[in-house]
């Protein structure tokens, strides 16, 4: 019986869920400040150097975290070096 009951919520399980997932691929507006380290190549105080000469545009959300506008460090990196 307890076989059974579990076989029956096995069932109802793969039925609702969904065969392929739903989420749709965003492009990526902002970069951490963990992905600006990697991508330059430099320490976490040095990004935090770079937002707070404002070499380019960010916005700090919840909790002290910072997303910087992917196109403003595009920019700014194309102009570098």
């Amino acid at each position: 019986m307890f076989e059974e009951h579990i076989a029956l919520l096995n069932a109802q399980t793969a039925q609702a869920q969904p065969s392929t997932p739903l989420s749709v691929p965003v492009d990526k507006k902002t970069y951490t400040v963990m992905e600006i380290q990697e991508i330059l190549g430099i320490s976490r105080p040095t990004v935090y150097n770079l937002l707070k000469k404002r070499e380019f545009r960010w916005i700090q959300v919840g909790g002290g975290k910072y997303r910087i506008s992917k196109k403003s460090f595009d920019e700014w990196l194309d102009t570098q070096g």
